[in-house]
């Protein structure tokens, strides 16, 4: 392997505690909890990476959660290959079930980078689900991409071609010789492999060319998935039609060294992608977008000419393998660096898990209610302006492409309002699901921590699991008074203390739960809390 470039992408060998676990976590999965925080700080920071980074089993497929009518799923039976009632119904109940599976995948993450990965190729390689309406397309991208999190970037680009999604989303299934579609050809250079470089002329922007569009659309004709809600089909699939398929010789544009594509039917694609892959810049691209979602937005061109070059030189190295490259990641000094801490907005789905996952809310223990509560999940995620299968274009959310804000994208006059309303929501009166309410159990969290009557200790703590930097010693006084307003610290001692000592006293028990509810709301509200 060739020498990197920047000494920062070198093992981090500093030191290791809470504050470099919560790290690691922030950005690894969704809302780590307090336990496993102290698991990933007692096991050490290579273990913990491993342990992140390993392969394990891949969940069971979302089932039909409600609907009764459906004569070939019954209740608790997965549809992923069944096909629709002869009716054609059915149709917006998969999407539903789909939609609630894949958050309960967040929620039960475990200390698997595996959900975050997804989510990244999610934005990297969109579908829309207002284009690609049926669930068993859906569900086999998110499938695709969720065995892939950590493999081959190459044979991703290779299946994501393929995949019937896809297919649906860029409009792959139209093109056939008699006409040709070149929209997902573009895409695969602008978007998915070479990115689009300076404009260099007349349809040439450094990196591939107006030619090179036409061409690979020509190389990518004759391919298309099965019918959309079929009612005799039970598997999703494509299919080559040779028949459709433009068998010239195609010739790219001196950008890829004026190389001629032969006819190779449907191992055609195969040979385009290996020409794409040989140009150093595809390795460069994703290193980019992988540095900007798990780093920092800002990439100067010091950090280009050292960091994204050394990312790519490693990738390239090791063959286009995602896992060696984010294991180095990892581990380096410079994800370890401390000013990277708090350096990104959350994106919606990781604020709504900071909330549920790391601060521990028990979801309904029975189906339907286990169901509602994720659609409400769902349902402020969109207003925070980010749901899943809604990117809202081919190039993913704005956060992570759109110069100069990236982040600050996430938090504007019409985002700040629902988080605001979430949190504010879970830490009071909560969600009442039928007999469940889902709210924060205050009283019960605060026992994990090792002082909780102390007012100074609690607040740090608390603040531990919730922010990227320490608190400073005039927010914790702020936020004492919000504890406790206008006395002083051992008033908290004796009211938490006598409560502990009697429990089922209903006063002493409300008015500390009361007191610990102010407190979490006005942690939740801090600007800190919105960080990773």
């Amino acid at each position: 392997m060739k020498p990197l470039f920047s000494d920062v992408l070198s093992s981090y060998t500093g030191e290791w505690g809470n504050l470099q676990a919560a790290h690691l976590l922030r950005r690894s999965i969704f809302g780590p909890t307090l336990d496993q925080i102290r698991e990933v700080e007692a096991l050490g920071m290579d273990a913990a990476v491993d342990l992140l980074l390993a392969d394990t089993p891949l969940p069971d497929p979302p089932v039909n959660y409600l609907d009764e009518d459906d004569p070939r799923v019954p209740i608790g039976e997965s549809w992923v290959d069944t096909r629709y009632p002869p009716d054609g119904s059915g149709v917006r109940e998969r999407r539903k079930a789909l939609d609630a599976w894949i958050l309960g995948q967040l929620l039960n993450q475990g200390l698997s980078i595996r959900e975050k990965m997804t989510l990244f190729w999610h934005n990297h390689f969109p579908v829309e689900r207002d284009v690609v309406l049926d669930g068993k397309f859906l569900y086999r991208y998110n499938d695709l991409l969720r065995k892939n999190a950590l493999g081959n970037f190459k044979s991703l680009v290779e299946d994501i071609t393929l995949d019937p999604a896809m297919l649906v989303y860029l409009n792959g299934k139209d093109n056939t010789k008699d006409n040709p579609n070149e929209n997902y050809a573009r895409e695969l250079l602008e978007l998915f492999t070479i990115g689009k470089g300076d404009f260099a002329g007349p349809g040439d922007y450094t990196t591939f060319t107006e030619e090179d569009v036409i061409a690979i659309a020509k190389v990518l004709t004759g391919w298309s998935g099965v019918e959309r809600f079929s009612v005799d089909i039970d598997l999703v699939f494509s299919e080559f039609h040779s028949e459709l398929h433009d068998n010239s010789t195609k010739r790219l544009s001196h950008r890829f060294d004026n190389i001629e594509i032969s006819a190779a039917g449907e191992n055609e694609y195969k040979n385009l992608i290996d020409i794409i892959f040989q140009k150093e810049e595809v390795a460069a691209f994703i290193c980019r977008k992988i540095y900007r979602w798990f780093i920092n937005s800002e990439i100067t061109p010091t950090i280009e000419s050292t960091i994204i070059q050394g990312m790519a030189q490693f990738l390239q190295a090791n063959d286009f393998e995602i896992k060696p490259l984010m294991s180095m990641l990892l581990r380096s000094k410079l994800f370890n660096d401390p000013a990277q801490h708090g350096a990104i907005i959350k994106n919606p789905m990781d604020f709504v898990f900071s909330v549920y996952n790391g601060l521990e809310v028990k979801m309904p223990d029975y189906e339907q209610g286990w169901y509602r509560a994720f659609r409400a999940m769902t349902h402020f995620m969109g207003l925070m302006q980010m749901s899943y299968f809604y990117p809202p274009s081919v190039a993913g959310w704005e956060a992570y492409y759109l110069q100069p804000q990236y982040y600050k994208q996430w938090i504007n006059s019409a985002t700040l309002r629902p988080r605001t309303e979430f949190t504010d929501k879970l830490s009071q009166n909560g969600f009442r699901f039928g007999a469940h309410l889902m709210q924060i159990d205050v009283l019960g969290y605060i026992e994990k921590f090792d002082n909780p009557s102390d007012a100074a200790s609690l607040i740090i703590s608390l603040a531990e699991v919730m922010y990227p930097r320490p608190l400073k010693p005039f927010q914790v006084d702020q936020l004492k008074n919000v504890l406790i307003p206008g006395l002083p610290d051992f008033e908290w001692t004796i009211e938490y203390e006598t409560y502990r000592e009697d429990p089922m006293n209903e006063e002493i028990a409300l008015s500390v739960e009361n007191r610990l509810r102010n407190l979490f709301q006005a942690m939740l509200s801090l600007p800190e809390f919105h960080t990773s």
